[in-house]
């Protein structure tokens, strides 16, 4: 009976430890821009594989069923989508409906005039940085994430936020996929979550930035800084400083401009931020 007891008491204190370190799950807004959780009809031990979009999806073990974490594009169409879940040898499909959202409009004056009409020479740079800038965001590790809710990078008012339709100098350009967060030059900007540094750079538009991969497609980006303060390949606790608000690259102000992409998605950071 003793022996009991105590395989009992073990068990409990498992069943504790497993529930404390549960992922906890980011909002769920099914629109373009958004984040959709698909509890998955599937039991097995081993995750499957999900992809939407030709990318490969998050899958994690939530309340004792597998979910995909599914980010949704702010170029994708209303209505029904479908992801691939790849099981053995077998492949089935499950779906899910996008619904419509409408975002702001913006106008914004930027004094650089070549940061809204690239020249030649800068045309050359701009697409050599987007092949990196594109391959650090879709970047796939199989970390799991520690959670899918995170602190905000930096503190300050958030000046301008996800998915607005965006005008500079009265010229339509794509909409912003991130959000805005206006702070002083030299604010100390700190990892939301753990991960490793995947990507730095000074790039045209972005001026110093930074990349974060924490894990199974969730890929966070730091843009305009004054300093990065990191190194491409480090390893990074959350909290730890990553860099410094600046104003580098296209701005009107010192400002971080920070994304989150889930499985190669731009998606509203709002979404993962805690309450």
């Amino acid at each position: 009976m003793k022996h009991i007891t105590q395989i009992l008491a073990a068990a409990l204190i498992l069943f504790s430890s497993c529930n404390a370190f549960a992922i906890e799950l980011p909002k769920q807004n099914p629109v373009p821009g958004g984040i959709v959780i698909l509890p998955l009809e599937y039991q097995g031990n081993k995750a499957p594989d999900v992809n939407f979009n030709n990318q490969a999806v998050m899958v994690i073990r939530h309340q004792d069923q597998w979910q995909a974490i599914v980010g949704i594009p702010l170029s994708s169409s209303v209505g029904n989508q479908e992801i691939s879940i790849e099981i053995d040898d077998d492949t089935t499909q499950q779906s899910f409906t996008v619904k419509d959202k409408k975002y702001r409009t913006q106008h914004l004056t930027i004094s650089n005039k070549r940061k809204v009409n690239p020249n030649a020479d800068d045309m050359v740079r701009i697409r050599a940085e987007r092949k990196r800038i594109n391959a650090a965001l879709a970047f796939w590790s199989d970390t799991t994430p520690d959670s899918l809710r995170m602190p905000a990078p930096v503190s300050g008012k958030q000046s301008s936020s996800f998915g607005l339709r965006r005008f500079f100098n009265e010229q339509a350009r794509k909409p912003h996929s991130g959000m805005d967060i206006a702070a002083a030059e030299g604010t100390a900007i700190r990892a939301p979550l753990k991960g490793r540094i995947i990507n730095t750079g000074n790039y045209f538009f972005n001026g110093n930035s930074i990349f974060i991969d924490h894990g199974q497609g969730l890929i966070t980006m730091y843009c305009h800084l004054s300093s990065i303060d990191v190194e491409e390949g480090q390893a990074i606790k959350q909290g730890n400083v990553i860099g410094k608000v600046g104003m580098t690259g296209r701005v009107t102000g010192p400002h971080l401009h920070w994304s989150v992409s889930l499985n190669n998605a731009r998606i509203d950071p709002a979404l993962l931020l805690v309450e």
